[in-house]
Parts: C-alpha cells; sequence; structure tokens
C-alpha cells in the first residue's frame, strides 16, 4: 500500500442351547443309541427348535463380520481454483517457506556466520514471528498466482476484488465476519486496484460498475496479515505489449532497491539508485517517446504491527535523507512509474480508510461515529479498511459517523492517487526483514 510522502458392540446374542425336560420313557419317546439322537415324526417341536438354534447361529456369524473402516480423507497436497485449501494444510507444523534470503555483502558479510547476531537473530526475530509473516507472504503468493490468470478485460473491478480477497481469507482461515476475527488474520488493508494515470488507493466502494478494459494498466496491490504482521506486495498488469517498457522500469527500479536494502544503507542513497534505473527506460505510445520517470512524492516505508506505514519512508528519487536502515526494520520497498509527471495528487471518491495510531480521546456527540468507532475498533483497530468491508459486516447507514470520526482526527481517509490524464503508471513492491543475518525478501516468488 503506497505510502504518501485463520459394533455396536454386537449385543453377543445368548444363544441357549434348549434344556430338553427328561421325560419317562414310553412308546413315543425317542432312544438314543450309540451317542445318536433318532427322532420319529412326532419330533417336530425339537426340530424346529434346534432350527431356531442353527438360524440364530448364522445370524450372529453375519453380524459379527467386521464393518470396512471407513477411508480417511488424504490432505489436499495443491491448492484449489479459487484458492480455497488453508495454506496451514498444505504446509502442516507451520513449515512456511522461507522468503529468498539474501546474505549481506562488504562490511557486513561477517553477519552471515556471526555467532552472536545469530543470538540477536533468535531474540529480535523469534519463532512466531519468522512463522506469522512466512504464512501471510505465502498466502499472498498463492493468491496473486490465481489472481494473474483470473484479471483479464471484461472483468468488474468489483469482482476482482472480491475474488482476491476472499481467497486471502479462505487461506489464512479467518473470515472477518465475527467481531475481531479479522484482527486474526486476513486482509492487511483493502485491495488497490489502480488504472492507468491512478497510480494508488482505489477500490470499488458498492455500485462500482468499472470494467477492465482491453488498453488499461491495472496495479494490484495486496495485503495480507496474520497477527498483525503484514505483507504488502504488488504488481502490475497490462494486456498490450507496448506498456512492457514501463513494466519492465518498474519492476528493474524495485529490485534496484531491494538489492540495495541492508543494515546500515542509507534512504535517500537507495531513493538515488531507484531514480537511477527507472528512468533509464522510455515508453514509445502512438509515434511518441515518453521517458518513464519516479513519481517522487510516493514512497516506500516501514510496516509495524498492525501498522501499515511505520515512521521511515524509502523515497524513489534520490535525496538527502541519511535515516539509515537497522537491524529489526521491515520495509516495503515499491517503486511507481509514470510517463506522465511523475507527480500525484489526492483525486475522486473515497474507498480506504485507517484509525489514527496516534489518535486521541474525543467526545463524540454524533451517535453513528460512536457505533461505527466501536465497530472499527474491534474488527480492525489500526489496519485500513474500506466501505466495502463495512458494509459486509453490517453496517449500514455509516457515512455521516465515518466523516465525523475523520473531521475528528480519529480516522484518517486515504484518496486515490493520481498522475495527469491520459498518462500511464505502473507499480511493483516487495515486503523485506532487515534480519541481524540475512535480508529476507519475504514476499518474492516465482513470478516477480
Amino acid at each position: 500500500m503506497a505510502a504518501q510522502a485463520p459394533t455396536e458392540e454386537l449385543s453377543k446374542l445368548s444363544v441357549s442351547d434348549a434344556a430338553a425336560k427328561p421325560t419317562k420313557p414310553g412308546p413315543d419317546t425317542a432312544t438314543a443309541t450309540n451317542g445318536n439322537l433318532n427322532r420319529d415324526d412326532d419330533d417336530s417341536d425339537d426340530d424346529a427348535e434346534n432350527a431356531a438354534v442353527d438360524a440364530a447361529a448364522t445370524g450372529a456369524a453375519k453380524k459379527k463380520k467386521k464393518r470396512k473402516p471407513k477411508k480417511k480423507k488424504k490432505a489436499p497436497t495443491a491448492q484449489s481454483d479459487p484458492p480455497r485449501v488453508l495454506i496451514s494444510q498444505l504446509f502442516p507444523n507451520d513449515s512456511y517457506p522461507k522468503g529468498e534470503e539474501v546474505e549481506y555483502v562488504n562490511e557486513n558479510s561477517y553477519r552471515t556466520t556471526s555467532d552472536e547476531k545469530r543470538h540477536l537473530e533468535n531474540i529480535t526475530f523469534n519463532s512466531e514471528f519468522l512463522t506469522d509473516y512466512r504464512h501471510a507472504a505465502e498466502a499472498h503468493r498463492q493468491t496473486r498466482k490465481w489472481a494473474r490468470e483470473f484479471i483479464q478485460p471484461g472483468k468488474g473491478l468489483t469482482e476482482v476484488a472480491d475474488g482476491i480477497e476472499d481467497s486471502v481469507r479462505a487461506l489464512v482461515g479467518h473470515s472477518g465476519l465475527e467481531e475481531g476475527d479479522g484482527l486474526k488474520a486476513g486482509m492487511g488493508f483493502p485491495t488497490g486496484l489502480s488504472i492507468n494515470h491512478c497510480a494508488a488507493h482505489y477500490n470499488p466502494n458498492a455500485g462500482n460498475k468499472m470494467v477492465i478494459q482491453q488498453e488499461d494498466v491495472l496495479k494490484v496491490d495486496i495485503g495480507v496479515h496474520v497477527n498483525g504482521r503484514i505483507v504488502d506486495s504488488a504488481f502490475t498488469l497490462a494486456w498490450n505489449p507496448r506498456y512492457d517498457p514501463l513494466l519492465d522500469a518498474v519492476k528493474a527500479a524495485t529490485n534496484a532497491g531491494i538489492k540495495e536494502a541492508g543494515i546500515d544503507a542509507r534512504l535517500g542513497e537507495i531513493g538515488g539508485v531507484i531514480q537511477e534505473v527507472m528512468e533509464s527506460y522510455e515508453v514509445e505510445l502512438d509515434g511518441t517517446s515518453y521517458p518513464v520517470k519516479s513519481i517522487r512524492n510516493l514512497n516506500g516505508h516501514t510496516i509495524n504491527h498492525y501498522s501499515i506505514h511505520g515512521s521511515k519512508s524509502v523515497p524513489i528519487v534520490k535525496s538527502n535523507d541519511q535515516t539509515k536502515m537497522e537491524e529489526g526494520d521491515v520495509f516495503a520497498i515499491e517503486t511507481f512509474g509514470s510517463t506522465g509527471n511523475g507527480y500525484v495528487r489526492e483525486e475522486g471518491e473515497v474507498s480506504h480508510y485507517a484509525k489514527r495510531g496516534d489518535a486521541q480521546k474525543v467526545d463524540l456527540r454524533i451517535s453513528s461515529a460512536k457505533t461505527l468507532l466501536n465497530v472499527i475498533n474491534k474488527n480492525f483497530g489500526t489496519l485500513p479498511f474500506c466501505r466495502r468491508y463495512l458494509d459486509r459486516l453490517g453496517q449500514e447507514k455509516y457515512l455521516l459517523g465515518l466523516n465525523n470520526l475523520i473531521a475528528n482526527g480519529i480516522v484518517e481517509s486515504y484518496p486515490p492517487l493520481v498522475d495527469k490524464k491520459g498518462s500511464y503508471t505502473a507499480q511493483y513492491e516487495h515486503t523485506i526483514l532487515i534480519r541481524p543475518t540475512v535480508k529476507e525478501v519475504i514476499s518474492r516468488g516465482d513470478d516477480y
């Protein structure tokens, strides 16, 4: 997300042999010879009795026949389409894949083998921290793999947003519909679906009828969190190859920024490297060449627990910022390129909101604002949300209360960010962990 500057026990059939009462010998009495019972025609009662015994014994034998045990369902080994198989089932015992681990170089190369740094890493990046991040990252990778195939010209933005967000929630096992469930795992922020000159922060509100066109350049910015550990990663889609140089420029710039990132790296210098790579590309559209420009008032940023924007910003143009990256930091390295002015402004209907982490306690006089704040606290906390998220929780007629919370400095709104109309913008982004021994590009995948 751009920073602006979950047997019947066989009832044993007791077959009791009929106890025949002894009878006095007489003309009609059967006599035993050599242990064999000789019956005459009048012994029909005994025959019936023995037949019953035989039948009962046969029935018991049938009942004692063991039933075949039901076959246990095998654990799923592949993802479904759309993604609905829990990541935790595909990777049991928290064995989630690592991101791309990159060793430090030059004066920091010792860190890879340092026992001291390994010990520090066990303290700073405990197993729960890494498990949650890797869980979220794998959910991100599998969601975007599906999304890249699903998103095509002719699809509506609402259908795309719902598809992505339903997939994320299914993969982490938390629908977010029960109170507090969305705080356990789910969306780290509303999915950004920004088209052409709109660079960031566009998500369809209810009733949106926008449809993706063949000539569109679409930025897809997805946030996934597990226990407040947010993975923020974005990519761009275009269906006309004439836009490929723009996408290539931004992807290369993002990777250059990731390469420069590390302990003690100065943020202003990283921005200079990003700008140099970005602006070495140009795009030819309808016979005119356009230089690709870094959007100078958009930045990468640190990510905090349950907070998408931390206190440090990573510029994408050269600056004098001497702030250093430090052990334990989590950064979103994101870059934006444009064929326009290379500068964005706020414009259009707002969809993104977030409760401010530093919000002061205010005596709210509008009841709908109080009610809505309670919903926000219990379901999102400081995680960003959008109007559709409030709609799916059953909230109605909340705009007055929402605007009141904004006016009182409790909630912040994030309008769409646009360059000049007619221009095209692209975005690529990864989340990296600045670990004491290596940097881990946690969201890296086979796609980008």
